[in-house]
């Protein structure tokens, strides 16, 4: 089978692509991929780094206020639609799937064209304007959520899950805690706010530094790079607490997670794949500047299921996070039953069932 896959601008797009040709490349030793992706994304540096032949079209995505831009994008769509049918009759894939992103537009939309099986994958509760275009072209619609049914025509809609899901079940939990310098006895919370970190969880934890020195549990809290040393300055203010591990990053997530009992984070659809795949309670900090708002959408869903506590940023500070902690660590019972609660939710088999569409669009082709 030759793939190409489409997606691009942020880690939840391409990470999730990503782990889906993994899995695919698991089942079927013999099939080909090309990631299309554009030249400035993030995509143009992971891809290739993987091994994964990579080619790029010019496109940008659409503003939401009347702008010169978006006729200029228009006109770099028509384009974009161009050099994609190009490289589709070049390498002539059997299927072609877009994993969100403006740049998936062109390049599905010419599948469409050319008659190739698409399939479209929603990882957030909402979708974005990519999505919400292509829906109309497209053979199926993988979705995350049950709430994203609702944007979408009912007889393409297909639930697969998000298949970074399916890349952190099976790691080695005190391996994990043990390369994060953490305890193997001592209930851990891992507290993040992204790759770049996010500053008013930042100002929260600093400020709790002093409180949470005093709790029974241990915190690994990332950062993000560029706050690490303002963080670590504030840390030694308070005594360096022993309970407190503190880094700027870390670069083996799926096998961190698998050791640790609850997580405090942002509401992004790749965590949260990750986190109720492995049944991790959670206590979730939508970000407030996001598309259509849809990481609080995507947390009450797991809050509305009892598997994690939703904490708006606009109510985070040092004394209502270490609240939310104690109450779900320090109550086994309430710890025991979010826990349950989030394994249900989670779909650690996404990469397979995404495949599994895959497949049959390709066997139905006429």
């Amino acid at each position: 089978m030759k793939i190409v896959v489409s997606g691009g601008g942020t880690g939840g797009h391409i990470y999730p692509a990503l782990a889906l040709i993994r899995e695919i490349q698991k089942e079927n030793k013999d099939a080909e991929f090309l990631y299309i992706g554009t030249i400035n994304g993030l995509e143009s540096k992971i891809v290739p780094r993987e091994n994964i032949a990579f080619k790029s079209i010019h496109i940008t995505g659409f503003k939401r206020k009347l702008s010169i831009e978006n006729v200029k994008t228009v006109f770099r769509f028509l384009k974009g639609v161009k050099d994609s049918k190009r490289i589709l009759k070049e390498f002539k894939p059997d299927i072609v799937i877009g994993t969100g992103g403006y740049v998936c537009g062109p390049v599905v939309y010419a599948a469409h064209k050319l008659r190739i099986p698409t399939i479209i994958h929603e990882q957030n509760s909402v979708p974005g304007l990519t999505n919400k275009f292509l829906s109309r072209y497209v053979n199926k619609i993988a979705i995350c959520f049950e709430e994203a049914k609702a944007y979408f025509p009912s007889d393409k809609i297909v639930f697969t899950g998000n298949p970074r899901a399916t890349e952190v079940i099976g790691k080695d939990g005190i391996k994990g805690r043990l390369s994060a310098g953490l305890s193997t006895t001592k209930s851990a919370v891992l507290i993040f706010g992204g790759s770049r970190g996010a500053r008013p969880i930042n100002e929260s934890v600093v400020k709790a530094f002093a409180e949470l020195a005093e709790k029974p549990y241990q915190i690994l809290y990332i950062t993000g790079d560029v706050h690490f040393e303002d963080v670590k300055k504030e840390v030694e203010l308070v005594g360096s607490p022993n309970n407190v591990v503190i880094k700027p990053f870390i670069h083996n997530m799926p096998e961190v997670l698998a050791g640790i009992d609850l997580v405090v984070s942002r509401a992004g659809a790749t965590t949260i794949a990750e986190i109720t795949s492995l049944g991790i309670p959670s206590i979730l900090v939508p970000s407030p500047y996001v598309t259509n708002n849809h990481q609080e959408k995507n947390a009450r869903s797991l809050s509305d299921h009892g598997a994690a506590e939703l904490l708006l940023e606009k109510d985070l500070n040092n004394k209502s996070l270490v609240n939310h902690i104690d109450r779900i660590l320090l109550n086994k019972d309430n710890l025991q039953d979010m826990k349950i609660k989030a394994k249900k939710m989670g779909v650690p088999d996404a990469a397979s069932r995404l495949y599994a569409v895959m497949r049959q669009l390709v066997k139905s082709k006429p």
